[in-house]
């Protein structure tokens, strides 16, 4: 919808759990020299001011980037995304905070591809001045999820998609769904990552069901929520990540991770986290 704009919840407990495992699939592409393209479904702003304009109002940021900001004992794959994270604040301080647009710009090597999607005109606007002169990158203003008709499968024959809509229109639940299946169908063996919230709502509910129910792929489901919320709760306590085709050694890595981020996001140091892979 236009009128979600992300900046109000940049570098909240959500965006960690999202980036820091975009961050290990990033890694994972890189270790091989044959170019990978990027294709970011919902790509945002690109970056966030974290003392200024709409992330002031709820500084969500302060339950999440905030609470691994000063913390020098955190497993390396989890230090590895703080400290890129810091990359971005040379003052040593959490002012900016970087959406996947700009962390897949940072991990991108010559060879790679970066494709970007928004349809919000100033959001899409902001990514085609910040990545203007990066050749690397391709903005367009449209529906990242009928793009991925053209797109895939990409040259290279290896790439990441990533898709984390906002789910404020209801439809996000059926069209993520739809999308996914068929990008699969086009690109079986592509890594396909879609974020997903925990809300009260039903089709929030029913979401990670609906994805673990997919045939004939490998996946690896993971999930983080802060707080045990009430039936009927209103507000996101928790959010997830749906791979597929994910790497051998993801799931070992959110093992060493996930405790320490359940402990630091957690509310009182009691977030519950969920780590599930098909059989």
């Amino acid at each position: 919808m236009l009128s979600y704009r992300h900046a109000f919840h940049a570098g909240n407990h959500a965006d960690v759990l999202k980036h820091f495992v975009l961050v290990c699939l990033l890694r994972h592409l890189a270790q091989k020299d044959k170019a990978f393209w990027v294709v970011d479904t919902h790509a945002g702003a690109g970056a966030y001011g974290l003392d200024e304009g709409y992330a002031t109002k709820n500084a969500e940021w302060e339950g999440g980037i905030a609470r691994l900001w000063e913390r020098r004992d955190l497993p390396p794959a989890l230090a590895d995304y703080v400290d890129l994270v810091r990359g971005m604040n040379p003052a040593g301080r959490p002012s900016f905070y970087p959406g996947s647009p700009y962390i897949a710009a940072q991990l991108l090597r010559p060879q790679d591809r970066l494709r970007l999607y928004e349809m919000h005109p100033t959001d899409v606007d902001l990514l085609g001045k910040t990545f203007q002169a990066d050749k690397r990158i391709i903005v367009t203003r449209g529906d990242g999820f009928a793009s991925l008709k053209s797109l895939l499968p990409p040259p290279p024959r290896r790439a990441l998609v990533l898709m984390d809509p906002s789910y404020e229109d209801k439809t996000d639940y059926n069209q993520v769904v739809t999308a996914l299946k068929e990008g699969i169908k086009r690109f079986p063996t592509g890594t396909y990552a879609l974020w997903y919230p925990q809300l009260a709502r039903p089709e929030a509910r029913r979401l990670p069901e609906r994805l673990r129910a997919l045939h004939g792929v490998d996946w690896l489901d993971v999930s983080l929520a802060v707080k045990k919320a009430a039936p009927g709760e209103p507000g996101m306590h928790g959010s997830g990540m749906f791979v597929v085709n994910p790497p051998w050694t993801l799931a070992d890595t959110l093992r060493q991770c996930l405790p320490v981020l359940g402990q630091a996001l957690g509310v009182e140091g009691r977030g519950e986290t969920r780590l599930e892979i098909s059989a």
